[in-house]
């Protein structure tokens, strides 16, 4: 029997994470079962269960995935690049769904809610990374509003479906210019009177 390559059991294995993927989306975690996923994938059971023990192992995937999608650090120059990132990925309302139920399954999943935690940390930290001259406090505080502002959106969007981006993009760039120092700050509004 041929010895299969690593690319094609990377392809199955990525097959059965878009395929849970979308299914969570559309169903919920709870909702969808293992036969739902061999549906959903096109393969076997023995297929699914050769690559993840468990649904939880297929949950903890996409999120790891999910992480994969940011850069690797953010600078002044990627901050563009992120936020659009980060538009692109909220018009999205199967992703936003998708987060919605991460962070529910989170609530009661110990393994995932350590995951969900060093990804909030990771974010938080680049984030914070691009106000170099503010206090360590400070620039804490910014990355805090910055993530509550995504993950607030994120969640409206999961449920709603029909939010503005453009405000949503505004406030972030507004909570990130509102750390930087001084010279790099926008001007303030002139008042007439």
């Amino acid at each position: 029997m041929p010895k299969v390559s690593q690319d094609h059991l990377d392809a199955r294995r990525q097959q059965i994470v878009d395929a849970a993927r979308s299914r969570f989306s559309s169903h919920g975690f709870a909702r969808t079962s293992i036969p739902d996923l061999v549906e959903a994938s096109g393969l076997s059971v023995g297929a699914i269960y050769r690559y993840f023990k468990s649904k939880d192992q297929i949950i903890v995937a996409i999120c790891e995935q999910a992480t994969q999608t940011f850069p690797a650090e953010l600078t002044a120059e990627s901050t563009h690049d992120f936020l659009q990132h980060v538009r692109t990925m909220a018009r999205e309302e199967d992703h936003a769904r998708l987060v919605a139920q991460i962070y529910a399954e989170a609530a009661v999943s110990p393994s995932l809610a350590a995951l969900v935690r060093d990804q909030l940390d990771e974010l938080r930290t680049a984030v914070a990374a691009l106000l170099p001259d503010r206090e360590p406090a400070d620039a804490e505080r910014v990355a805090e509003a910055f993530v509550a502002i995504c993950n607030g959106y994120t969640q409206q969007l999961a449920v709603r479906g029909d939010l503005d981006h453009a405000p949503f993009a505004e406030a972030l760039m507004a909570v990130v210019e509102s750390g930087r120092a001084p010279d790099h700050a926008p001007s303030p509004p002139s008042v007439r009177r």
